[in-house]
């Protein structure tokens, strides 16, 4: 352990928005931590020499500091002072890196729940948020979302919006309204799981197009539909999940082009749009009169508002797609689809939205820069595509690293047909705090750097 108490550069600034001071303190403590900006054995301030740094009572700084021991982030030593402890990986405690959800936004999404719910209550008829609604959202409810998909698409018309239940609820009308059984879908070879799994129970077949660095490869795209006389095409070309790969504007302009040419309609999946730097404009941008849009709220703002938006081509009709939607999603849910409007159109969801971004790209370089190289380069974004070593299968180092505590995805769960991609998709947003990440992480480097002969039995 250090005799001299390290450098406080690590203290950062208070937010008001961001819950108790004593509570900043120790996210102060686990970013610096997780940062290796404080390392173990490190002689924190005393207390009092904290609180006058700070300009904070003395009771905050003990309540940091107990709050931190709890965490095991520190440990007192008697008149020796309080040291950063050595890390403590409880298995049974690692966050689950398979679910890819937005990380806590540095806004206090609790005091944000709060409000919301407290003013949607005072300015709508609860007895109206508790019964049936016709599906598609009402008129203040696609206004509302015309205005969230403002930053992606210019003059939005309203009408051509529909609110549903979550992407997927979504994805699923859309294939059942404009596609009939034994038709082929058209999509790359990753992709989101939950397009195969609404394609299998519907009883559609996914066919794989080639792509290369940029994605989807417009020749193939032609090959394929002239082969299979397929007329429908799922994209999500931006911070592509699970790849993390974004579309060029250059491409997505001759895939306009091409389902322009073929008469191909696009389901565009967009759900980490939001979450890009820069991004070139979507793909309903360039073939307006092609694309059904997809925006959710789950990515980026909560998977608990259930809330998203589907744009729909120029001049297309809803009915078919309302009418595949009722049969299996009656409706959105009526309370969390007003607090999705009275966040947006109060400026909340911007807030909760600015604060997961900032959040994401901290998660990213520290991913970036514990799992070193294998990581697929992306500033942004809420997962990060891994290359293992050669030696690894992605089937034998998930399971291996199940053993040990730490669930992630491999290449074989986004495969359209026989999978020849050595990776795992790693979801940075599940884990509470940087610390607790930083832990799973340096053991998911650490076993993909432990060689590991699998001997398998054969059955016969």
């Amino acid at each position: 352990m250090t005799g001299e108490a390290v450098s406080t550069e690590w203290v950062g600034n208070f937010s008001p928005h961001d819950g108790p001071r004593y509570l900043q303190i120790v996210e102060f403590m686990e970013r610096a931590i997780s940062d290796e900006r404080l390392r173990p054995g490190d002689r924190l301030p005393p207390q009092r020499q904290l609180a006058d740094l700070l300009k904070v009572d003395l009771t905050t700084i003990t309540r940091a500091y107990n709050e931190a021991r709890v965490r095991n982030l520190l440990e007192a030593h008697g008149a020796a002072g309080t040291f950063v402890s050595a890390p403590k990986v409880d298995l049974s405690q690692m966050p689950d890196l398979s679910m890819n959800i937005p990380p806590p936004s540095t806004c206090n999404l609790e005091e944000a729940m709060r409000q919301g719910l407290s003013q949607t209550l005072i300015r709508n008829d609860v007895n109206l948020l508790m019964t049936y609604h016709l599906g598609g959202g009402s008129a203040v409810d696609r206004i509302t979302g015309a205005q969230w998909l403002a930053p992606m698409l210019d003059n939005i018309q309203a009408g051509r919006l529909v609110v549903c239940p979550g992407a997927q609820s979504a994805i699923a009308a859309l294939i059942l309204s404009l596609t009939k059984p034994g038709d082929v879908i058209l999509t790359e070879k990753m992709v989101y799981p939950g397009l195969q799994s609404a394609a299998v129970q519907f009883g559609r077949k996914l066919v794989a197009i080639d792509t290369d660095q940029d994605g989807a490869i417009p020749e193939s795209l032609e090959q394929a539909h002239r082969i299979h006389n397929a007329r429908l095409l799922y994209l999500n070309p931006t911070l592509q999940n699970p790849t993390t790969k974004t579309m060029s504007g250059k491409r997505r302009q001759r895939i306009a082009e091409t389902v322009t040419r073929c008469a191909i309609k696009i389901i565009e999946d967009d759900p980490y749009w939001l979450m890009a730097d820069n991004p070139p404009k979507p793909l309903a941008h360039y073939a307006p009169e092609h694309v059904y849009y997809i925006s959710t709220l789950s990515k980026c703002l909560t998977p608990g508002l259930r809330t998203a938006y589907v744009l729909f081509p120029k001049g297309a009709d809803q009915d078919a797609f309302l009418g595949a939607l009722r049969s299996f999603a009656l409706m959105s849910t009526p309370l969390m689809t007003a607090l999705s409007t009275y966040w947006i159109n109060e400026g909340t969801a911007t807030t909760i939205l600015q604060g997961i971004q900032t959040e994401s790209r901290t998660r990213q370089e520290l991913a970036k820069r514990i799992l070193g190289s294998g990581a697929q380069e992306s500033a942004c974004g809420i997962h990060v595509w891994y290359t293992l070593p050669e030696y690894w299968t992605s089937l034998d180092f998930t399971q291996v690293a199940r053993d040990e505590g730490l669930n992630v995805v491999p290449a074989e769960a986004f495969c359209v047909g026989a999978n020849s991609v050595n990776a795992i998709r790693i979801s940075l947003g599940r884990a509470k705090d940087r610390f607790g990440l930083a832990n799973a992480l340096r053991k998911l480097a650490d076993l993909a750097a432990r060689q590991r002969v699998v001997h398998r039995e054969i059955v016969v």
